[in-house]
């Protein structure tokens, strides 16, 4: 019995939710790194780097490339690094959209302490 497509995905965006995970697609949206490069621009510990890894390469999302003692990775698909950037998009969006909320809150108010300016529930 095959598990709901829904239930594919919420693992698939589970995988997603961890911030070094998310940079580490990002920095290989660019290009190709080896490990080193990984981990200086990460700053983070080998064994994090080395498990983050680990899980994205069981999510088939990265695929490593050994040439002699240097491991580099690429992503598995553009699809990556476009979804990255959809989800850049969204979030633009829907940032912007509190800007444009506060920005009316702001322009609405009245002077401080008057009672016409203020939402009564």
């Amino acid at each position: 019995m095959s598990r709901p497509l829904y239930q594919v995905k919420a693992e698939f965006f589970k995988t997603l939710g961890h911030p070094v995970r998310i940079r580490v697609l990002e920095l290989l949206s660019e290009r190709d790194h080896h490990v080193s490069e990984l981990l200086a621009d990460l700053g983070i510990e080998p064994a994090n780097l080395s498990q983050q890894l680990a899980v994205l390469r069981r999510a088939k999302l990265v695929v490593p490339r050994k040439d002699g003692t240097t491991v580099s990775y690429s992503l598995t698909s553009p699809s990556v690094a476009e979804l990255l950037a959809v989800a850049r998009g969204i979030l633009t969006s829907v940032i912007t959209g509190q800007l444009e909320l506060l920005d009316d809150l702001q322009n609405s108010a009245g002077p401080p302490g008057d009672s016409n300016s203020s939402e009564t529930g």
